[in-house]
């Protein structure tokens, strides 16, 4: 019996402005089993290919191609990293690293090649909603920005499409967020969704809320607002603190709540998405409480003549962690 010759090794990632998380894979054995596998701090290289010779100088095996999901637009086989100095092109990391290829493409096309892959307890249900068999399906992942993406059936499968939806006019769904909206288009210009349904948004609607209730702010959280980095976690985590809870953090969250509701909402009807919305990225996981409540559904379904159409649309939140290496390795194993 002739020997079974060995498929070249992959190596995918999800390139990230804060952390890079790599793995390698034998496309026998699948994306789902990476054979090693890390997180790396983005800001300690100074660019992607150091990073990644880095990692492959302690996993020790050797890769023939890459896929990379990045946080940014890809445009021509070039990425520029949202939040971070680094710029790339396929081309150019494929001769520094040695490679055959390096595919690139934007983190929620990546999140999006990683649907097929996920199963029932990689998801929560929010909305159980009637699925059409090869209905397109929709990503909204609210994370440092909001990213979306989309999925068409092409008979055989699902083919995954970028979108830069997240950057479309913000609508105000009531008088509270036409207050809202005036006051960042007063300070920002363009409001965009991005700009209020994110980690870097829910500091903006707290912010908002205590500028005009100056005395609802607790100094203890104003001024861990005020020192922190990233205020996000601290606004919800407040919010859901089970035994003294911040008003005005919970109002900021469910101002946030709503906005994504109806975003997604908006997502099944412009894409059809008659086999689901998924939320994905790292807010919806850890304010679930939240996303289960009658606020979010409301939001969610209430579209006007056409409600009908969400209403009957499945609604997922994925748990299940690195799925953004997850879809790069799909995406690169095609």
């Amino acid at each position: 019996m002739a020997e079974r010759k060995e498929r070249p090794l992959l190596l995918a990632g999800d390139v990230g402005g804060t952390k890079t998380h790599l793995g390698i894979f034998d496309p026998d054995k699948g994306p789902r089993s990476p054979l090693a596998e890390e997180v790396l701090s983005s800001a300690d290289y100074p660019g992607l290919a150091e990073l990644v010779r880095d990692f492959l100088s302690r996993a020790k095996l050797k890769v023939a191609r890459a896929a990379f999901g990045v946080a940014g637009p890809v445009v021509e086989g070039r990425a520029k990293v949202t939040n971070l100095p680094w710029e790339m092109s396929a081309v150019s990391l494929a001769q520094e690293l040695g490679l055959a290829s390096v595919k690139l493409l934007n983190d929620l096309l990546a999140m999006a090649w990683s649907i097929g892959q996920l199963d029932r307890t990689d998801l929560v249900t929010i909305n159980e909603g009637r699925p059409q068999q090869g209905g397109s399906l929709a990503i909204i992942a609210p994370g440092t920005g909001l990213g979306e993406a989309f999925l068409t059936w092409n008979g055989q499968g699902y083919l995954p499409h970028p979108s830069e939806g997240g950057h479309a006019d913000f609508a105000p769904g009531s008088p509270l967020e036409a207050e809202l909206y005036l006051a960042l288009s007063r300070e920002l210009g363009h409001v965009s969704y991005d700009r209020i349904c994110s980690g870097s948004g829910i500091p903006r609607i707290y912010r908002f809320l205590a500028e005009r209730n100056p005395a609802r702010e607790t100094p203890a959280i104003r001024n861990q607002v005020a020192g922190a980095a990233d205020p996000a976690p601290i606004i919800i985590g407040a919010a859901l603190d089970e035994k003294n809870p911040c008003p005005l953090c919970r109002e900021s969250l469910d101002i946030f709540v709503r906005v994504l509701g109806a975003e997604a909402g908006n997502l099944a009807l412009k894409f059809l998405a008659t086999g689901g919305v998924y939320l994905g990225g790292g807010i919806p996981p850890r304010i679930l409480p939240l996303l289960k409540g009658e606020a979010f559904l409301k939001s969610f379904g209430q579209k006007g003549r056409l409600s009908y159409i969400p209403l009957q649309t499945p609604l997922y939140v994925i748990t299940r962690p690195g799925v953004g290496l997850l879809g790069a390795a799909v995406a690169g194993l095609v």
